[in-house]
Parts: structure tokens; C-alpha cells; sequence
């Protein structure tokens, strides 16, 4: 899956503990990761006063950088960026919209155990 290495594989396979039936569907393991990284807080409030205090920073940090890094290789995580920036979203804010649905797709791919195949995303008709 393009954005995810030998590195960021392995550490992802560390963070769920090579077990992926632990996690029911794809919104626990997001769940477990947290929430995504949040950008610094401007401002007179910092921080998220609902935001969970247990979760899997490691784990966070990997579906962050494979969305990151799929940015620049997959054309449909391209897609979905582009997508958000054009909403108005800052880049930090369209990547974080990225990382849970990459972790949808890893959690699919290893359920079926398929590899990652580029599709051409659907055309929109305007």
C-alpha cells in the first residue's frame, strides 16, 4: 500500500500486536489508534477537552505519516487531498482527513488478505 514501508509496516504490526482480529472493523482500530494528530491550538483555548487520554500514539503516528506519504504516490489518496484543500482545509487538516480512511483501506486489504492495487478513482460528472 503505497505510504506504508518496511518501517511503517512494521511498527503498525508492533501497535496492533500482528492480530487484526482483535479489532472488529476498521473504526476500533482507528478508535484504538486515537485520535489524529491535531495542529497546534491558537488562540484562548489549547487543547481538546473531550479528546481521549489512552491511546496508541505509535500507532497514530503510522496511519499519519501513510497518509502523508501516499499524497505524493497514490493517485486516489491525491484525489481525496486535492478534495479537501479545495474545501478550504489546510494542508495539515487534509492530511489528517486521509489517515482514517487509509486505515478503512489497510484494515480491508488485510481482512481479505489482497494486495493494494491503484485504480483509477471514479470520474464525477459536474
Amino acid at each position: 500500500m503505497p505510504g506504508i514501508g518496511p518501517l511503517l509496516g512494521a511498527e503498525f504490526l508492533a501497535g496492533i500486536g500482528s492480530d487484526l482480529a482483535f479489532f472488529a472493523t476498521p473504526d476500533r482500530l482507528a478508535a484504538f489508534a486515537g485520535p489524529a494528530p491535531a495542529p497546534h491550538d491558537s488562540g484562548k483555548k489549547s487543547g481538546d477537552p473531550h479528546r481521549p487520554r489512552h491511546y496508541h500514539r505509535d500507532l497514530q503516528r503510522v496511519f499519519y505519516m501513510s497518509a502523508l506519504t501516499s499524497v505524493r504516490y497514490d493517485p486516489n489518496s491525491r484525489t481525496f487531498y486535492d478534495r479537501e484543500r479545495a474545501e478550504g482545509k489546510l494542508h495539515t487538516q487534509a492530511v489528517i482527513a486521509l489517515a482514517p480512511c487509509r486505515v478503512n483501506v489497510l484494515w480491508a486489504l488485510i481482512r481479505d488478505r489482497r494486495l493494494y492495487e491503484v485504480a483509477p478513482p471514479p470520474a464525477t460528472l459536474h
